[in-house]
């Protein structure tokens, strides 16, 4: 069987860091936001071209914190609308709820699975007051038509980056440096993936970055004075320290994904299978291979047999989630469609090349 996805073995090839690692750290005493934090917020912020990175607890608190600082900053309040593609991981849209404002759905492109940028505007009211764009599976959202939206209308840009670290686009700017501000994720499946929960905000705001790291530890301006109403999101120092170590492998990992994306999409040939779109180029590091098919358990189910693990990303939109009943009447057909026709299958850099040609032949022989 060719697993979708074998953390044990991605992260056995750091297993001797790991272990030196974690011993400097126990016997250093200090485990909560102490040097390891601080060296990655760095070595982070310099990856991504930011002035700042703040580590925090998981990809969704990144994005909370950022929308509460901007409230405290005076620039979202209560009931303001943000522009979130329909067909996101709900964690774009829980973010925008938890902090009282109003998520605002836009269907993406058929082809490439991110936000239609054409179908914005014409989703915008006097409310809507800023525009979360979520680099699906890897791959850029298109964002200088975004950023010519937001100066004309005075809109923030957040990005929601959980899985994008390392795409670039063609001036070599990052994901986490196209925006106002961006959150992170480095859930353990990440293409920088820690070993449990960890995730960042990136951002060249000196006065966003101030008021989150405040945020993160309680709303603490100096030790017990407390200037806002905080909570506890720090990214734990373990985590930090770990990711330290995987950091610099990061470009190279992404470089095999594109390389075994770029053999799916030359070598897959089979009229029931519908490839992603991608324009060759470093703006898509392939956190996922997402392809469609009209009958979707069907082709999972023959992979399976044939010894290949598929995962569904995601299988139920937001809009048809339960803890969105106020929006199961909605219709967003582009989203309904990928939702019910999309199936993942496995692009990591432990593949082999034996193992992709495997799956090539396995889904060229699907009937």
């Amino acid at each position: 069987m060719i697993p979708f996805l074998d953390l044990q073995k991605l992260n056995a090839r750091f297993e001797t860091e790991f272990q030196e690692k974690f011993t400097q750290f126990l016997t250093s005493g200090y485990y909560v936001l102490g040097e390891n934090v601080k060296s990655f917020e760095q070595s982070f912020a310099d990856y991504c071209g930011t002035k700042f990175c703040i580590g925090v607890s998981n990809g969704l608190d990144a994005l909370i914190l950022i929308l509460e600082a901007y409230k405290i900053l005076g620039k979202l309040k209560e009931g303001d609308e943000i522009i979130v593609p329909a067909n996101t991981y709900i964690a774009s849209i829980l973010a925008i709820s938890k902090v009282g404002l109003v998520p605002v759905l836009v269907e993406p492109t058929l082809e490439t699975y991110t936000i239609d940028s054409t179908k914005i505007e014409a989703a915008m009211t006097p409310k809507t007051k800023g525009i979360m764009v979520v680099h699906l599976y890897g791959q850029l959202v298109e964002m200088s038509t975004l950023q010519k939206l937001a100066n004309a209308h005075n809109l923030l840009i957040i990005e929601d980056a959980a899985q994008a670290h390392g795409a670039e686009t063609s001036k070599g700017k990052k994901a986490g440096n196209l925006s106002d501000a961006a959150g992170f994720s480095f859930y353990p499946t990440k293409n920088l993936g820690a070993l449990g929960e960890a995730g960042a905000v990136t951002t060249n705001d000196s006065e966003l970055a101030e008021i989150i790291r405040k945020l993160r530890n309680y709303g603490t301006s100096s030790k017990y004075v407390n200037q806002y109403k905080g909570v506890n999101n720090r990214l734990d120092e373990i985590q930090a320290a770990f990711l330290r170590i995987k950091l610099p492998l990061l470009n190279a990992d992404n470089e095999i994904r594109r390389k075994i994306a770029s053999r799916y999409l030359s070598e897959i040939k089979n009229a029931k299978i519908i490839l992603p779109k991608y324009a060759h180029d470093a703006s898509h590091v392939f956190h996922q291979f997402v392809i469609r098919t009209e009958n979707r358990m069907q082709l999972k189910e023959y992979l399976f047999e044939n010894g290949i693990a598929t995962m569904i990303h995601y299988e139920i939109p937001p809009h048809k989630q339960e803890a969105y009943q106020e929006w199961n009447e909605l219709h967003f057909p582009i989203t309904e469609k990928i939702h019910a026709t999309c199936l993942s299958v496995p692009i990591n850099p432990l593949l082999t090349k034996e193992e992709v040609t495997k799956i090539v032949s396995v889904l060229n022989k699907y009937s």
